[in-house]
């Protein structure tokens, strides 16, 4: 559960800073055009790697799949999610406003709920938390740094920020690489204990026409149904 809601996170964390973006400097100037960004983009579609690492076992894990998305504005005040991984396993899980769906294929079952009562879970609770921060709430909780400029797979050169949380969380840094539109394409987050989650986007295809009926997600009636 906890990867989807960080893809989650990631995919909708571009709106998140409009706040700060009187900063000065060069950090201010790349919160400004992501604010600028977000209020043009719409809808999204693009292409996922994310990679798990756990530090003291030196393994990582890798998935890859697909997400599309509709923000609040087009979905006339509901936020769309679909996340589709393909590898090593096949997944899918959709949000829909406050409610979401996660299929699991393999194990026969549907795990449902809504996305605010998740918080209290400790695996879930930092990427949430900082999923659906509004503005103030971020300024408030967030120390944000521009690291510098740097390229990540594909070549594409980006800002590299980094947000420091105020108080304790599940997590105890995030890292965002976003590129000259004002658009991130890569997410790191560093747990408590130094494991990593790092996401990105690749393939973009914004301002696309979505149908919400490809967040109805499709399975046989006789899965398993359980409520988180």
């Amino acid at each position: 559960m906890r990867k989807f809601l960080i893809l989650s996170l990631f995919v909708m964390c571009v709106g998140l800073f409009a706040s700060s973006s009187n900063a000065q400097g060069p950090l201010g100037t790349i919160l400004k055009r992501m604010d600028d960004h977000n209020k043009s983009l719409q809808t999204l579609k693009a292409k996922v790697t994310m990679v798990k690492t756990n530090v003291q076992l030196n393994v990582s894990d890798t998935n890859v799949g697909t997400t599309q998305y509709i923000t609040k504005i087009a979905g006339k005040g509901k936020m769309y999610v679909r996340i589709d991984w393909t590898q090593p396993v096949q997944e899918q899980m959709a949000v829909i406003g406050d409610s979401y769906e996660l299929y699991r294929p393999r194990l026969g079952q549907v795990i449902y709920g809504k996305v605010e009562q998740s918080k209290g879970s400790p695996a879930v609770g930092g990427a949430l938390a900082f999923m659906n921060m509004s503005k103030d709430q971020l300024k408030a909780n967030y120390d944000v740094i521009y690291i510098g400029e740097e390229g990540i797979s594909g070549g594409t050169k980006t800002w590299h920020l980094q947000l420091t949380p105020k108080t304790q969380t599940s997590y105890k840094l995030a890292e965002l690489w976003v590129d000259g539109n004002g658009m991130p394409l890569q997410a790191k987050i560093t747990e408590q204990n130094n494991d990593t989650t790092t996401v990105l986007l690749s393939g973009l295809e914004k301002n696309t026409k979505i149908d919400t009926k490809v967040f109805s997600l499709s399975y046989p009636s006789s899965v398993k149904k359980i409520k988180a």
